[in-house]
């Protein structure tokens, strides 16, 4: 983890913003200031993760097909162990260093990182496409101190989806009711977005 690069912003450049706790819908107001390229930088992951003054940008993808979304458990193979066993319904992670020849793009870049990302943890059928549709800030809890999550949700044609990457498990379509059932197990991005959920999705 410590030669990892990721994306980080200020967390000042929140705070100017409009520092908020939980849920922001106002996508607009926030994704295009947070990507441009005079408020981002590469730092290490190692110490990212323990700078609260940084936040790191976090894609965050709900997957739905009608009205069933995506849930999967957190493997031991999981990069950040303090999510290891949690349920979670948010496919994503740090956008990398490597990623950086596509920075100049803004939004296009972003937008080409997140589908990669996408490609990486999951094996899709069908069509999909994906939009934003929120931000989650969480200071309550020392992860989400040093994170700044971008949900955004990917609406599929096909149910026929398997996991691209170790970390993920016990992969499954579930509604909403048996998401709420599991919210007490899940990590607490997913909970935020089951409480909010109709706000996002409308």
């Amino acid at each position: 983890m410590a030669d990892e690069l990721v994306l980080c912003i200020p967390r000042t450049l929140l705070d100017e913003i409009g520092s908020f706790q939980g849920v922001q819908t106002d996508v607009a107001r926030y994704v295009p200031r947070i990507l441009e390229a005079q408020h981002t930088r590469f730092v290490a992951r190692s110490l990212a993760e323990n700078d609260p003054s940084l936040k790191q940008i976090i894609p965050y993808v709900l997957i739905r097909k009608g009205d069933a979304l995506l849930h999967y458990v957190r493997g031991k193979a999981s990069g950040e162990k303090r999510l290891v066993s949690m349920g979670s319904i948010g496919i994503g992670g740090h956008i990398n260093h490597r990623d950086e020849s596509l920075f100049a793009d803004g939004l296009e870049f972003y937008e080409e990182a997140l589908q990669r990302e996408l490609h990486e943890e999951l094996r899709m059928d069908g069509h999909f496409r994906t939009k934003a549709i929120a931000l989650i800030n969480d200071d309550s809890t020392p992860v989400g101190q040093v994170h700044l999550g971008v949900v955004h949700l990917c609406e599929l044609s096909e149910e026929n989806v398997s996991k691209g990457e170790a970390c993920i498990t016990d992969l499954r379509f579930l509604t909403l009711p048996e998401l709420l059932e599991r919210r007490e197990q899940m990590e607490t991005w997913s909970q935020l977005c089951l409480d909010h959920v109709a706000a996002m999705l409308r």
